[in-house]
């Protein structure tokens, strides 16, 4: 048994570096694919969220309008809304109805006064709002838009 050579069998660096990111890709996709996903609260407010509306006060709502050096200009609705009632908020969503000077409305656009990620707004809490638009419509009537509560979720 002289001559002959033991013959070292090894696997090449290449298969394993593949093999290792297979395994990575499919647990990163098994991951991504059975992971828990908010489903966005949308559609028409539940009969919960309307009747619990009458605790939402709007108050020092005010406009301010802005030129920018683009001719471009931005519109801002700011206020506060307050949480009079006795359940904590963690979105409350708002559709701001633009109209032209004959009343019919030309722009809509749902926005968030309350927001999960600040928080919720507790019983008794009032906070800040800024809401900002800049691509209303050059017919809109210059007037202070519409603004009904869409949508309240609660925490």
């Amino acid at each position: 048994m002289l001559g002959q050579s033991k013959e070292k069998r090894s696997v090449p660096v290449a298969a394993i570096v593949a093999a290792i990111a297979v395994l990575f890709c499919g647990g990163g996709a098994d991951w991504y694919l059975t992971r828990p996903v908010a489903k966005p609260v949308d559609g028409p407010a539940s009969q919960e969220s309307k009747a619990y509306v009458k605790n939402l006060r709007l108050a020092g709502v005010e406009m301010k309008a802005t030129d920018s050096f683009a001719s471009q200009r931005l519109v801002e609705i700011l206020g506060k809304i307050g949480n009079m009632g006795d359940r904590p908020l963690q979105q409350v969503d708002l559709n701001c109805v633009f109209s032209d000077p004959n009343g019919q409305i030309i722009f809509r656009e749902k926005v968030g006064l309350v927001k999960a990620r600040n928080g919720p707004l507790k019983p008794g809490e009032t906070r800040e709002f800024r809401l900002p638009f800049d691509t209303i419509p050059s017919t809109w009537n210059q007037a202070l838009p519409q603004l009904v509560i869409a949508q309240i979720v609660f925490e």
